[in-house]
């Protein structure tokens, strides 16, 4: 009898979230583009050289300049300038340089993104909707950004009110829970724990949850069950304010 497995469908990326805190990467160039792409990796905490004629950037690109957000070489680019790179990002109207730098970068095997050509690209930028921790990225695998574009915005706009703040305050018990579980065999059933709370407890509650809460329901971890927020809350005094259904007539 045949197994049941999810079809695989080619001709799609890889999407992840990579980490590039403290890596270095270099843009080359300095318009609009160049500056969406410097904002995109700032955010991800990589260290940035931008290279590029002073008259080619844009008020934003400038704008990083001038508060060293980034790192900045006024010229054009040279060979060199991939020494010790992480990552290469190219933003500039001369097809034949942005063609010359991916091969210098495939020859040193450095990723890169040269922006509007698809085929010399090791990864795309996609249309990312933020909420703190929260990060959806929409990818037409280059077909159409535009369109990237207005699907991110559907999604955003019908995301629930907080979920940014709901996903700051899981991250802050599961590093709590690491601590009380520490072992590599406690695992799955972290796994399933946290699952269980993200799942019984509404937006709202988790939203609502201060370190306190957090503590105390760490407690019924070992027990692995998960109580309501109210009974977390209210503790010892919880069944003293449970509704017995009298309202107070009898």
């Amino acid at each position: 009898m045949p197994e049941s497995f999810p079809e695989v469908l080619g001709g799609g990326s890889l999407i992840l979230a990579w980490q590039i805190r403290n890596k270095r990467v270099l843009v080359v160039g300095g318009g609009e583009v160049a500056a969406g792409r410097i904002l995109n990796v700032l955010n991800a905490d990589a260290k940035v050289t931008v290279v590029s004629p002073r008259d080619g950037l844009n008020d934003e690109v400038a704008h990083r300049i001038e508060q060293k957000q980034v790192d900045y070489v006024d010229r054009k680019f040279e060979p060199s300038d991939l020494d010790g790179v992480d990552m290469v990002l190219t933003a500039v109207d001369d097809p034949a340089a942005s063609s010359q730098i991916w091969r210098l970068c495939k020859e040193r095997k450095i990723a890169a993104n040269i922006a509007d050509v698809p085929p010399e690209c090791d990864f795309y930028f996609g249309s990312v909707h933020r909420d703190r921790q929260l990060q959806i990225m929409v990818s037409t695998n280059g077909n159409g950004p535009k369109l990237a574009s207005i699907v991110r915005k559907q999604i955003a706009a019908n995301l629930p009110k907080d979920i940014g703040a709901a996903i700051g305050k899981v991250g802050m018990l599961r590093k709590k829970l690491r601590k009380v579980a520490p072992n590599i065999e406690e695992g799955p059933k972290r796994m399933q724990w946290m699952s269980q709370v993200c799942e019984s407890w509404s937006l709202e509650d988790l939203v609502a949850m201060d370190e306190e809460d957090m503590e105390n329901l760490l407690g019924y971890y070992k027990p692995g069950t998960v109580p309501t927020f109210e009974k977390v809350r209210l503790g010892d005094d919880y069944e003293e304010f449970a509704f017995d259904g009298s309202f107070g007539w009898f």
